[in-house]
């Protein structure tokens, strides 16, 4: 029988199915200094035990300080969540990547950076954007605080099996293109429910170019466009990322691995549910517009008007975005002053990001309060071996410590209410980024060209500099 990637990892991982729904033995589970908390006290309460502690990585990323020079905690909450995902994983002798750990940071990043992350395996976090992990092979999904317990306590846990959906890119994309307006695009095609109920598989020859950094980008809006699951095939491309990371596997081991990691492919005649597919040639440069990630249109474009939509309920939807985002329609998106610019996240905070924000901001001066935030300590180490911490500074940006920071301000990180925010981050709902703030998704590329213009700006345009 032909299956799909999706499918023959589900299958390798299947207990038992009862009732529609399937037990699924989990590999692998992320504790972020957040989702957590509630585990490890429903754990206590109920005198559990961690199955295979060393199974399990312990971060801290929601909670911790940006500022390098506060270096405090945000709230006496904050600190309790940090320090209690600190002991739990201390006395249970999992691994923990805590504040000031020379390998913290998002959970999201340090999985695929540390090769915890490994093509095959079932992983599982309290963070809806687990899927990030999919960039490696890995099915891996977000789960609540109440299944977290289940999987340290029996490392299986039951599931609906979804659908599956392949969305095919295909074609080179152009000049200031990347992964980041890719899935935007995809989620502007298909909507935030198009994905709803499937497992995706992102392929065609554009995927294949990319790197692990920008497929990473992609599985981690996965869930933007609805679905838990977003996966691509494991190739040389992910060999080469995973070859000599601290959790991958090595010697005989590495060989054997690689042999299965081969057969991680869908069938050349496996049927998925739905296909969609993606031109790449005809992708802009993107932005976000109102509230949800599916209010996106190429920068090239104006703000649409709710008076030329059909449907009643599209339409009251944007007129309430319109509204939030105070915006009016028919201006040109590149018009938007902006009032500050955030370049992190577990969506774009890589070096290969960060090395795109940089080639942009080199000899230029940030006109509004900017800041990036790298997605852990090992990027921010590389980063500034690379010189690119000083391009930064010198054009006025805030360079900050490894966290989630101004994505979801659990730290304190805020966007002051009626700011408006051009940010790398994967969500503008309402309030996201702090009380009435303004949020405009873009890629680092993008977000840069805001920072130096201080509006929403095509890249394409900027002038060349020597």
């Amino acid at each position: 029988m032909s299956n799909t990637l999706f499918e023959k990892v589900w299958a390798s991982h299947e207990i038992m199915e009862l009732h529609g729904r399937s037990l699924l033995y989990i590999d692998k589970y992320f504790l972020d200094d957040g989702s957590a908390v509630l585990s490890y006290e429903q754990m206590e309460a109920g005198g559990l035990e961690v199955r295979n502690p060393e199974q399990a990585l312990s971060l801290s990323d929601h909670y911790v300080p940006s500022r390098p020079t506060a270096m405090i905690f945000a709230d006496t909450d904050a600190r309790r969540m940090s320090e209690s995902a600190a002991k739990f994983a201390a006395k249970r002798r999992m691994p923990h990547f805590g504040f000031g750990h020379p390998y913290q940071g998002i959970s999201h990043v340090v999985g695929i950076e540390q090769g915890f992350s490994l093509p095959g395996l079932t992983l599982v976090c309290g963070d809806s954007h687990t899927a990030t992990h999919g960039a490696v092979g890995a099915l891996a999904f977000g789960i609540g605080s109440t299944e977290i317990t289940q999987v340290m306590a029996a490392q299986a846990l039951w599931q609906m099996k979804p659908k599956t959906m392949r969305i095919n890119v295909d074609g080179q994309l152009g000049m200031g293109v990347e992964a980041k307006d890719v899935i935007l695009a995809i989620i502007g095609t298909i909507g935030t429910k198009g994905a709803s109920g499937y497992a995706v598989e992102y392929a065609g020859s554009t995927v294949d170019a990319l790197g692990i950094a920008q497929r990473a980008t992609i599985c981690n809006m996965s869930i933007e466009a609805g679905a838990k699951i977003g996966m691509v095939a494991p190739d040389d491309v992910t060999l080469q990322h995973l070859v000599g990371l601290p959790f991958a596997p090595v010697g005989e081991s590495w060989d054997q691995a690689v042999l299965h990691w081969r057969t991680l492919r869908s069938d050349s005649d496996a049927k998925f549910d739905r296909e969609v597919h993606i031109d790449a040639t005809a992708i802009e440069p993107v932005v976000t517009w109102g509230t949800s990630p599916e209010d996106v249109l190429p920068i090239s474009g104006c703000v649409p008007d709710p008076a030329s939509e059909g449907d009643p309920d599209r339409k009251r939807q944007m007129l309430r975005s319109l509204e939030y985002m105070g915006l009016v329609p028919g201006v040109p998106l590149c018009d938007l002053a902006i009032d500050r610019v955030f370049i992190g996240s577990c969506t774009n905070s890589r070096i290969e990001d960060l090395r795109a924000a940089a080639a942009v901001v080199r000899g230029r001066q940030a006109v509004v309060p900017s800041w990036v935030v790298p997605g852990s300590q090992l990027i921010r180490s590389q980063a500034e071996r690379e010189g690119l911490d000083q391009i930064f500074i010198q054009a006025g940006f805030e360079w900050r410590l490894p966290g989630c920071s101004l994505c979801c301000g659990n730290n304190g990180d805020y966007v002051a209410p009626g700011e408006r925010c051009a940010s790398t981050s994967n969500r503008n709902f309402i309030g996201r980024q702090g009380p009435d703030a303004r949020t405009h998704l873009l890629s680092p590329s993008m977000a840069a060209a805001a920072a130096v213009t201080g509006r929403l700006t095509d890249v394409r345009r900027l002038p060349r500099l020597v």
